[in-house]
Formats: structure tokens, C-alpha cells, sequence
């Protein structure tokens, strides 16, 4: 270690991802950590708050430690503690707040605050050795779709967000009514490689002329209907569907939704002059949204960096890391940091 390396401890417990991670300098990633929750919640078709609360209590302090032994180093070498205070849910998140005021007092450490949305864009600046700004940032997740102005790593600016249910949400939504397994994401993204996407023309809802908000909820509505009839009488057709009517039904909503997402983020670096676009989140995932971003990057002649499959989901490197430049700025935090369920 040379004296000028920062080893920052980053801790993730916003919904159902337990998670620590040791990141050096924001971007050397000395060690990560996470503790799935899935087989718990895949029963209930979603996440269940007090179920992910009380695991994140039997996992934060074997993560936490894992992280540490992982990377190498003791405590003493860590310079701050940094975690995801928001938005989340609130019992989940005040595992991973009351783990890390702990530890930082404990220690004798700074604590750090850090914004789960707003980490999700260090994941994609995790290889980059530099940045052309300014840069558009799409945040796709299960609970937010938002754009951001990004004129540094701290300084984001909000200019569009979902009206109603996020872009993940909208799949998990979706993969139910289809009768596929939860999590919905990937596994509408697996089907749907078997469907026509032009099957059948679901909305692309708010792609007036200028506006950066999304809406997804009248998309979900349609595959309803699509699905169950305009009655809404409960038959399920699904169940006499066959896989390749399901796989068009999954193939042509998510082509909707990626289209949505692709030109909302174009029109959006074009109205800030954007030299570069930036995409994380769980959402960011999905193969045939990477390659339509890419698509676009090559006709707009933009630069392009996605968050590695590995960082797209919830993850802890993402907090150390931003954790890093709000430490070099000197916003720190105090021991009175509550969990938030929304940002700020």
C-alpha cells in the first residue's frame, strides 16, 4: 500500500442484496461480497421487506468480514465507511446504516452517505480511464429509470425519471402475468430470444417531442389486456398459449421497452450536447438493450460505457467507489445518518 492509495469500505443493504466491498482509489476493486436473497423471496413472486431485513441481519457482519480478508488488509488501513443510506427500503437499508456507523465509530473512521441511484453510475466508470463530458447517464433498475446530466461523479442532475413503475418493475410485472419465474428480468430476456419482436406493437408511451420522462405502467396494461382480454373477466390465456405465442408476447414488450429507454437517452444527449452516455442498473443487464444502446452510440458517433454484467446488479463496489471522490471532496456524514426509502 503507498501512501497515497484511500481504501474505502462500501456497504449495500437496500433491498435484498446484502453486500461489502474494499475499493481502492474508486476504481482497483480489492474485494466484493454479496449475499443473494433470491431462493427467499422467489415464492412470493417479489421481495418481502421484513424477510430481507431479518437476512440482512444474519449476513452484514460475515460479508462485511469476508470483504475485509478478502482484501487484505486490516481496519486500520481503511480510511472511510461508506454506505447506501437511499432510497430503499427503509428496514433494509437501516441494517446496513447501523452496521456502518458502528463500524465507523467503532474504528475511528469517516462515514460516507452514499446514494444507491446515484452509484449505479460508478459502475460503468469502474474501467474508464477518463470521461468526455458532458455525459447523459441512464439509471435502469427495478425501482428507478432515470437520466441524469453528469458533469462529474457527485454532480448528477435529474432531467428524467418514471412517472409511475420503473423499467425493472415493469418486467417482473410482465414475467408474472407470462406465468415466468421470478426474478422476471432475465428471465423474459431468456424467452424472448425465441419471439418475434414485431409480433405484436405494444406503446411506447411519452415520446412526445422533448420530454425525458418515462412511463411504463400503460405498457404493462396493454400485455394484460393482451394476455386476459379487455373484459378482464380472469381467463388466463396464457395457459393455452403456446411457448412461441409467449415468447412473442415477451419479445415484442421488451423491444418496447428498449425502445423507449434508447431513444429517451438519445434525445436526452442530444438536449444537453452529450458526448458520452452512461448506463447501470440491474436493467443494464439486458443483452439486447446493450446492444441497442450500442447501435446508437455508432449512428450519433457518442461514447458508450456500460457497467460489466457483474456491477449491474446491486453491489457494494459501486458505493465504495463513489464513496471515493465525495471522500476527496470532504463530504462526510455524522452519526445521526438515518436510511430514507426516497432520494433526496
Amino acid at each position: 500500500m503507498t501512501q497515497q492509495d484511500i481504501y474505502i469500505l462500501g456497504i449495500e443493504t437496500s433491498c435484498d442484496e446484502t453486500a461489502a466491498a474494499v475499493v481502492a482509489n474508486g476504481k482497483q476493486v480489492k474485494s466484493s461480497v454479496v449475499a443473494s436473497q433470491v431462493k427467499l423471496h422467489e415464492i412470493y413472486g417479489g421481495v418481502v421487506p421484513e424477510i430481507a431485513s431479518r437476512a440482512h441481519v444474519e449476513n452484514i457482519l460475515p460479508v462485511v468480514s469476508e470483504a475485509i480478508d478478502k482484501a487484505q488488509i486490516t481496519p486500520d488501513e481503511i480510511d472511510a465507511v461508506a454506505v447506501a443510506n437511499q432510497p430503499g427500503l427503509t428496514i433494509a437499508l437501516m441494517v446496513g446504516v447501523t452496521a456502518a456507523k458502528t463500524l465507523a465509530f467503532g474504528w475511528g473512521k469517516p462515514l460516507i452517505a452514499v446514494n444507491h441511484v446515484h452509484a449505479h453510475l460508478q459502475s460503468a466508470l469502474l474501467g474508464a480511464e477518463s470521461i468526455e463530458l458532458p455525459a447523459v447517464a441512464l439509471i435502469v433498475s427495478g425501482g428507478h429509470t432515470n437520466l441524469y446530466d453528469a458533469e462529474s461523479a457527485i454532480d448528477l442532475r435529474l432531467i428524467g425519471r418514471t412517472i409511475d413503475d420503473a423499467a425493472g418493475e415493469a418486467f417482473d410485472k410482465v414475467a408474472t402475468i407470462l406465468g415466468l419465474p421470478y426474478p422476471g428480468g432475465p428471465n423474459i430476456e431468456k424467452i424472448a430470444k425465441e419471439g418475434n419482436p414485431k409480433a405484436i406493437r405494444f406503446p411506447r408511451s411519452l415520446l412526445d417531442r422533448d420530454n425525458l420522462d418515462f412511463s411504463f405502467s400503460g405498457l404493462k396494461t396493454a400485455v394484460l389486456y393482451h394476455c386476459q382480454g379487455q373484459n378482464m373477466k380472469g381467463e388466463n390465456r396464457v395457459e393455452q398459449m403456446s411457448r412461441q405465442e409467449v415468447a412473442d408476447i415477451a419479445a415484442s414488450f421488451q423491444a418496447a421497452v428498449i425502445d423507449v429507454l434508447v431513444k429517451k437517452t438519445h434525445r436526452a444527449a442530444k438536449q444537453i450536447g452529450a458526448k458520452t452516455v452512461l448506463m447501470g442498473g440491474g436493467v443494464a443487464c439486458n443483452g439486447a438493450l446493450r446492444e441497442a444502446m450500442e447501435a446508437m452510440r455508432k449512428n450519433n458517433n457518442l461514447s458508450l460505457l456500460i457497467a460489466p454484467k457483474k456491477y449491474c446488479t446491486d453491489n457494494a463496489v459501486m458505493v465504495a467507489s463513489l464513496a471515493y471522490y465525495k471522500y476527496q471532496a470532504g463530504q462526510f456524514a455524522d452519526l445521526t445518518l438515518e436510511p430514507k426509502a426516497s432520494s433526496d
